[in-house]
Parts: C-alpha cells; structure tokens; sequence
C-alpha cells in the first residue's frame, strides 16, 4: 500500500515518463561521444588547450544562438521543435560516422562537429522545457524537472563510464554508433507523443514579427517585470560566482594531494551521485511550497557546502560529503527555478524566455573562467607561498601549502553566492513574486500579456 501512495504521487505523467524515457538514452549517448572526443583530443598531441578548445565550441554556439533557438521553438508546436532537435543531433553525427568509416576523418573535424551538436543542444533545452507544462499538470512540473536533472546527472555518471569500455574495447566508430541509436530512440519517443493541440496551439494569425524581434522578446520577458528581472539576476550572480570558484576545484584538489588522480575521481563521481540523488529527491517530495523561499535556502546550502565548506576541508571524504550536497541540492534549485518560469510566462512564449534564460546563466560561464585561472595562477598562489594578502587573512580557515589560494578562491565564491541569494531574498520583488506576479492559470489562453501587480 505505501508502494501505490508513492507512486500516486506520479499519476498523469506517462507522456512526459516516454519523452523523458528518450531523452535518458540521448543525454547517455552524447555523453560517451564528448568522451570519447576527448580522449581522441588529448592523445593527438598530449595538448590541455585541445581538450579546452572541445568545451568552447560547445558552449559558444549554445549560448550565442539559445534566444533565437528559443525563439523558432515558440513558432513550431513543441512536439516538432524536439524532433528537430533530435534530428540535428542525428544528422550531425551521421555525418560524422560516415566520415570515419571512410576513413576521411581528422581531429580537426571534429571541432566543428562539436559546435554543431552544441548549435542542436540550444534548441533542445527550450524545446524541452517549454514542452513539460503541455505533458503534465502544474502540481507535478517540479517533479518533472526533477526528474530531467536526474536525466542529466546519470548522464555525466554513466557516460564517461561506459565511453572507458568502448574506447578501450572496441574503436570511435562503435562510439559513434551508440549515439546514432540514442539519438534515433530519443526521436522515437517524440513520435509516440501527442501533445493537446488545443494548449499548444499557435498563436492566433497576423503578421508574423521578425525573427530578430522574438529572440529579443525573451530577454524583454525577463528583465520587463521586476520579479523576473530580480530573479534571473539573482541567478547570474550566483552562477558568475559559482563557475568562479567551481574552476579551481580540480586544480585545487590535484594541488592539496599532491596530485593523486583517485582524489579528484572521488569528488567527481560524488558530483554525479549527488546530482542523481537531488533529482530523485526532487522528484519524489515534489519541491517545496514556497518555490522561492526553498529555491534560496537550497542556493545557500549549495554555497555553503560545495564551497566554503569544500574550501576549509583537508582530505578527500570530507570533499566529497561536501560536494555531494552541494550537487543534490542543485537539481532542486534548477529546478524550482524552472517551475516558476513555467507557471508565470505564457506557453506560446515559454520557448524565447527558456532560450533567454540559458543565455543569461551561459554567459556569466566564459566570463568566470576567463579570470579564475589567471587569478589563481598569478594572485593566489603566489599569494599563498608568501603567506600574504587574501590568503593570509583565510589561513586560519584554508590552512597552508600548494593549494590554498585556490582554497581562498573557493572560500571568497561561496561567501559572495550566499550574499547573493540573500540579497534576493531580502528583494520584495523576487521574495513576494508569487502575489507580485500570480500563476497562469491552465487554461489561460496563449500569448495573454500580464503586468505584475501595480503595488510592485
């Protein structure tokens, strides 16, 4: 009987469980080939700036064509838009795969097919976010981003795992094959779902705007009413920091064990089960009532364990407890964050605003990491060896030796993400959003334009 209660509590979520289903098996697949790229990057010439090179050209495309991408999902119903997206993965790693088997491929052709798979992943998370209030109720829209961060986690959990076999078994062409099926399965699961057509109707007909006109209406969403503007800033401020600090984790971790690779393996793969975990919890409880009191007590916890407390400890359990929480907690924070866009924008515009918001958090990344290395290679470190500065003030908190700028790093991120979320709890705006700006109903009609509460 408490087997059935439990599972109750994931009535009317079949059509989501059979995309989502899909999209487990894509998530694993393009994790084996990033991989499996890596390792092809690395062993060509032994180059760290090869390896950094595959990481740019995902994000860049990702991140500079997210508004436009979220914009053309909001003119296709969703259901097209993620077999669009599925399609160009598959396009994209067929021709791939026809390349090797050739035997016409280079490393250098792999670059570009990275950032074309990057392209594809900017359509995919608008697609799939904005799709997800059309496949279940509005009660159960926490749960299924919990379930989608679950997805996402297992992901960069099994996928390095099962890539380690194929490379070391068999060849990139066996790799290549196992994301071709992922790919075509994902593509499946879109196909066997129907969405209601009369929720996810077009917009009414008229002139149709410019392109350019709805990419930029989802960054206008975001920043026109105050409550959205106060919380997308909160989350580029915490994100800024986060990515800041998250930078020197490895680095940090090699340093204060005298490099010993088992260390870091260890906090990573907690990393993964931290973040499996979170989803699953996320899934289960169903989030919290108070969606932005919960969202910026989790933000606090992420801070305080997965960094400050990650700065001040010495040896490898403590890292890892710490760093597991902080990877649990954030599926809950992504993921009431998400539940607030998805009950406050209309869903002919879900599309734009989710491209906007993978814009904004995306950007805050280039930018963190474009100075943590430096600084932590010419300031903190130096700083560290002469027992001076910022580093000398935390060494009763960071302790001393190689690493402990990097520690200081990590220290001053999570101390400045707390302050951040504190500062958006204090904001009348962010704090009181949903008396500001209350919830669409279901059955709100498409593209209705609302202004927050005229006591905003």
């Amino acid at each position: 009987m408490q087997n059935a209660g439990f599972l109750s509590r994931f009535d009317g979520m079949g059509r989501f469980g059979i995309v989502w289903s899909g999209q487990v098996v894509t998530l694993v697949g393009n994790a084996v080939l990033r991989f499996a790229f890596v390792v092809q990057a690395w062993t060509s010439g032994g180059e760290a700036t090869r390896v950094v090179l595959l990481s740019i050209c995902a994000l860049l495309p990702q991140m500079l064509l997210s508004p436009v991408a979220g914009a053309l999902v909001d003119r296709v119903s969703k259901r097209t838009a993620l077999q669009l997206a599925d399609l160009g993965g598959l396009v994209v790693v067929s021709g791939l795969t026809a390349l090797y088997f050739l035997g016409d491929l280079r490393l250098w052709q792999v670059y570009p097919t990275v950032a074309l798979l990057g392209a594809a992943a900017a359509f995919q998370y608008p697609a799939l976010a904005s799709a997800v209030p059309l496949l279940v109720a509005k009660e159960q829209l926490q749960r299924a981003n919990g379930l989608l961060a679950t997805a996402k986690s297992a992901s960069d959990v099994v996928g390095p795992a099962l890539a380690a076999v194929l490379v070391t078994s068999g060849s990139l062409g066996l790799v290549l094959w196992v994301d071709l099926v992922s790919f075509a399965l994902a593509l499946l699961t879109v196909r066997l779902v129907r969405l209601p057509a009369a929720v996810d109707a077009k917009a009414p007909a008229g002139p149709r705007r410019r392109l350019s006109a709805d990419s930029a209406e989802g960054l206008r969403i975001l920043f026109g009413q105050p409550s959205l503007r106060g919380l997308i800033l909160v989350f580029f401020s915490v994100n800024l920091v986060m990515v800041f600090g998250f930078a020197v984790v490895q680095p940090m971790i090699l340093a204060r064990t005298g490099n010993q690779p088992g260390a870091l393996a260890a906090v990573m793969t907690s990393i993964g089960i931290g973040g499996i975990a979170g989803g699953l919890l996320l899934a289960a409880w169903g989030g919290p009532r108070n969606r932005v009191r919960g969202m910026t007590l989790g933000i606090i916890g992420m801070c305080v364990s997965a960094q400050i407390l990650m700065a001040t400890a010495r040896w490898v359990p403590a890292w890892c407890a710490a760093i597991l929480v902080g990877a649990l907690l954030m599926p809950i924070v992504n993921g009431t964050m998400q539940a607030i866009i998805q009950t406050k924008v209309p869903k002919d515009r879900q599309g734009r605003v989710f491209g906007a918001v993978l814009f904004v958090s995306q950007i805050s990344s280039p930018l963190a990491m474009a100075f943590s290395g430096p600084l932590a290679d010419r300031v903190f470190e130096p700083q560290a060896a002469e027992g001076g500065g910022l580093v000398g003030l935390a060494r009763p908190l960071v302790g001393t030796g190689p690493g402990t700028g990097m520690a200081t790093m990590l220290l001053l991120a999570g101390v400045l993400g707390t302050a951040a979320a504190l500062w958006g709890m204090a904001s009348r705006n962010v704090r009181d959003i949903d008396r500001l700006l209350p919830d669409l109903d279901a059955d709100e009609p498409s593209g209705t334009e609302r202004r927050e509460s005229a006591d905003a």
